[in-house]
C-alpha cells in the first residue's frame, strides 16, 4: 500500500513500491525510483535517474538527483543510486554523476547523513557512513565504509578517505586519508590511529597494535613511503588490514595525508 499525501507531486513514470510513503509537498519526477520501506517526510524533491533502496528515511528540504554543478555536463542521463537503511536530514544535496565518471553518485547502506550536508556529482559513498552537519564532499570524492567526517568538514575533489578513519569538525581534506586514522585540521595532518573508533567496531587488541605498529613506520620513522611500505610487508603479519592499508597508500593519486 502506498501512502502518499494528496499534495505531492509524482510523475506517472516514476516507479514506487508498496509500502512506502511520501509527505506533503514533495515532488517527484520521471525516471524515479523508491523502494519498499522508504519515507519522504515531506517538501522534498527528487528528479533525474535516481534510485533509492529500501527503508530510508529522508527529511524535509533534501533535494536529490538534480544536475551536477560541472560546467562540462549537458544533459547527459547520469543518475543517483542510494542504497538501504539511509537516514537523511534536513536540507541535504545528492547530485546525479557528470559525463567524467562512471555514470552515477552512489550512496551505500546503513549510512546517516546529517542537516545541510552536500555530496556532489561522482562521490561514492560506502556503507555505515556518518557525515555530520555541513559537510561538503565535492565531486568524484571516495568515501570507505564506516568513516566518521565531521561537522563543517571540506573534501576535495578526487580526494579518498579510507575505511574506519576519522575526520574532526572544521577540517579542510586535500589529499588521502589513510584507513583507520585520524585527521584533523584547516590542512589536514594525521593524529595517530583511530584506536576508540576500532575499538567500538569489535577490532582485537591484536589488531590494533599491529596497525599502530604500521601507522609509526608510515609516519614516525622518517622513512620515505616506499621503504615504509617495504619495511612493513617484511615485518608486519599480512592482516587483512595491514593489506588494505597498503594497497589504499599504494594507489594514491593526490598524495597521502601525513
Amino acid at each position: 500500500m502506498k501512502n502518499i499525501h494528496k499534495t505531492a507531486i509524482i510523475s506517472p513514470k516514476a516507479e514506487l513500491d508498496e509500502n512506502i510513503m511520501i509527505g506533503p509537498y514533495c515532488i517527484i519526477g520521471d525516471h524515479v525510483k523508491i523502494s519498499k520501506g522508504t519515507e519522504l517526510v515531506s517538501h522534498i524533491q527528487i528528479e533525474g535517474k535516481t534510485e533509492i533502496g529500501q527503508n530510508c528515511k529522508i527529511f524535509p528540504f533534501t533535494i536529490i538527483g538534480f544536475p551536477p554543478q560541472d560546467t562540462k555536463y549537458n544533459g547527459e542521463p547520469t543518475g543517483v543510486k542510494i542504497g538501504n537503511n539511509n537516514i537523511i536530514r534536513e536540507y541535504t544535496t545528492i547530485h546525479r554523476a557528470s559525463v567524467s565518471g562512471e555514470g552515477w553518485t552512489v550512496v551505500g547502506d546503513n549510512n546517516f547523513i546529517m542537516a545541510y550536508v552536500h555530496i556532489a556529482h561522482d562521490c561514492n559513498i560506502g556503507n555505515s557512513v556518518i557525515i555530520a552537519n555541513l559537510a561538503t564532499l565535492a565531486g568524484h570524492v571516495l568515501v570507505e565504509d564506516c568513516v566518521f567526517i565531521g561537522g563543517l568538514v571540506a573534501v576535495h575533489q578526487f580526494t579518498r578517505i579510507g575505511a574506519y578513519a576519522m575526520i574532526g569538525g572544521f577540517s579542510g581534506i586535500g589529499q588521502d586519508i589513510p584507513p583507520f586514522t585520524m585527521a584533523s585540521g584547516p590542512r589536514a595532518k594525521l593524529y595517530g590511529l583511530n584506536s576508540v573508533g576500532l575499538k567500538r567496531r569489535g577490532f582485537s587488541d591484536e589488531t590494533i597494535n599491529i596497525l599502530k605498529k604500521a601507522y609509526k613506520i608510515l609516519f614516525r620513522d622518517k622513512l620515505t613511503l616506499k621503504e615504509a611500505i617495504n619495511k612493513i610487508k617484511k615485518t608486519l603479519p599480512p592482516i587483512p588490514e595491514i593489506k588494505h592499508l597498503l594497497d589504499f597508500i599504494e594507489v594514491n593519486k593526490r598524495g597521502i595525508c601525513r
